[in-house]
């Protein structure tokens, strides 16, 4: 524990860090997988799905349909969130109490995302990440409005004593 925020400041910090981390691997992911994302994509719209069949990957990359660019729209939606949790927790951090609902329902919009790409019957490395993020939303969350928080938010926190080790006197 930091002597300027209690522990479940430091928690919650390390966490949204670890969703932030979590984002960087789902990004890479995107990137090493995009194949199997076009292909999921594909079985899932039925007018691809035929010249998926019949054509493989490559005619579906070549069809009349668009593929979803999925790389630059991952990689601009990980940025601004990335970005959005870092200032944020750096304001919960300095003690602005804002911030800290502005976290929750960045939170809480991130979970929905999340529900959103469970639907999609994406690839399953995309799943299990999915849901892994949840107790981790789920425990930021929690350390966000526990009591130490509250009060640290609030002004009315006063860090432990520092215990000095006695000097010897020469």
């Amino acid at each position: 524990m930091s002597a300027r925020h209690p522990a479940s400041v430091s928690w919650a910090s390390r966490l949204l860090a670890a969703l932030v981390g979590l984002g960087a691997v789902v990004i890479l992911l995107v990137v090493v997988l995009r194949n199997q994302l076009i292909r999921s994509w594909a079985e899932g719209r039925p007018d691809t799905r035929k010249l998926l069949r019949t054509g493989g990957l490559e005619a579906v990359k070549s069809g009349e349909v668009h593929v979803p660019q999925f790389i630059p729209v991952a990689v601009t939606l990980f940025v601004v969130v990335a970005l959005l949790i870092w200032v944020l927790t750096a304001f919960v951090l300095s003690g602005f109490g804002w911030a800290r609902v502005a976290l929750t329902v960045t939170l809480f919009f991130l979970a929905v995302g999340t529900i959103a790409v469970l639907r999609t019957g994406a690839p399953t490395t995309f799943m299990v990440l999915s849901v892994a993020s949840f107790p981790i939303e789920a425990a930021a969350a929690y350390f966000l409005w526990h009591k130490d928080t509250s009060d640290f938010l609030r002004g009315t926190w006063t860090a432990p004593a520092v215990e000095e080790a006695a000097t010897p006197e020469g």
